[in-house]
């Protein structure tokens, strides 16, 4: 009888946990009908919860960007006990994105920036403003703070140019869009300006005595 009611609490573990998921789900809303989630290695848009599974409109995977598979997934509800879970939804309801450019060496990056950064503003800096009142109201639940909410394009140095990356607030389902929008705004700026180049995998020969700055061991001009 032992090994009988055993066998029986196996079988029925994963139908209690379900419906343990269920009640959590219900009672703390980690996740409404059409939130953008990340759970257990899968993304999606809520569509649907019920008692055993929930269900989503998956994004990702092979497409990229973030962008609608065309699959539903249905998931147990007990992953909410066994796996982190990502809301892009909930509280704040922006994400940042960012948009890293680089240019070669040779370019005229400060004033590359300042392109960027206009850009930037055009296609962000009017959210900044519905973000810091949803930052607000957030706050009153979630330890959420952010001291600069408008576009800013970072500088840094890689192997092969200059790094300048735009970071800015977009909407979870229009990243791609903005992308776009940002990137194509960039190639017709660029396109008019013949001091500012990409940087692309090259191979190339430096002679430092001919090249190189005299205080760095180039010979004088």
């Amino acid at each position: 009888m032992g090994i009988f009611a055993a066998g029986i609490a196996i079988a029925l573990q994963d139908l209690i946990i379900n419906i343990a998921g269920w009640l959590f789900i219900m009672w703390r809303r980690p996740f409404e009908a059409g939130d953008r989630i990340e759970i257990a290695s899968h993304k999606g848009d809520v569509i649907d919860k019920r008692l055993f599974m929930f269900t989503l409109m998956e994004i990702g995977e092979w497409v990229d960007s973030e962008q609608s598979t065309g699959r539903i997934v249905h998931l147990p509800n007990g992953l909410v006990f066994r796996n982190s879970l990502a809301n892009y939804s909930k509280g704040f309801s922006y994400i940042w994105n960012e948009i890293p450019i680089l240019l070669t060496f040779e370019s005229n990056w400060e004033k590359a920036k300042e392109l960027l950064g206009k850009i930037a503003n055009e296609h962000g800096e009017h959210l900044s403003g519905e973000a810091e009142k949803r930052v607000k109201r957030a706050a009153k639940k979630f330890m959420i703070f952010y001291s600069k909410l408008t576009p800013i394009v970072w500088t840094s140095v890689k192997d092969s140019g200059v790094l300048l990356t735009i970071r800015y607030l977009c909407d979870p389902r229009k990243r791609r869009s903005s992308e776009q929008a940002i990137w194509e705004d960039i190639l017709k700026q660029f396109a008019q300006n013949d001091d500012i180049d990409f940087a692309y995998p090259t191979m190339r020969y430096y002679d430092n005595r001919r090249e190189g700055k005299p205080g760095a061991g180039g010979e004088e001009k």
